[in-house]
């Protein structure tokens, strides 16, 4: 089991910028992906980006160019860069990790608001 804990989510304004930040524990050699959800009120939970042990990442259309995804192998630990932040980016966002066989192992989740 895998164990995520995660940091840096509040409230910004339109234009601004924050860094998610997501640490894991336990069961972390057998990591073989990390990345990011969100859900507004309302709406179902959305992929934003991953990056894989080998290097290969995916971002949803809606952050490309915004947002970075990036990972500390050494500290297990995996980034959300977000830029040019849109009060639609507002959300509760969840780290996710897949660890080989498959299983899927959620963070608590951190708010970001996105208001002036």
């Amino acid at each position: 089991q895998v164990q995520l804990v995660e940091s840096g989510g509040g409230l910004v304004q339109p234009g601004g910028s924050l860094r998610l930040s997501c640490a894991a524990s336990g069961s972390t050699f057998s990591i073989s992906q990390m990345g990011w959800y969100r859900q507004a009120p309302g709406k179902q939970r959305e992929l934003v980006a991953h990056k894989a042990s080998g290097g290969s990442t995916y971002y949803a259309d809606f952050v490309k160019g915004r947002f970075t995804i990036s990972r500390d192998n050494a500290k297990n630990t995996v980034y959300l860069q977000m830029n040019s932040l849109k009060p639609e980016d507002t959300a509760v966002y969840y780290c996710r990790v897949v660890t080989t066989p498959g299983s899927v192992s959620w963070g608590p989740g951190t708010q970001v608001t996105v208001s002036s």
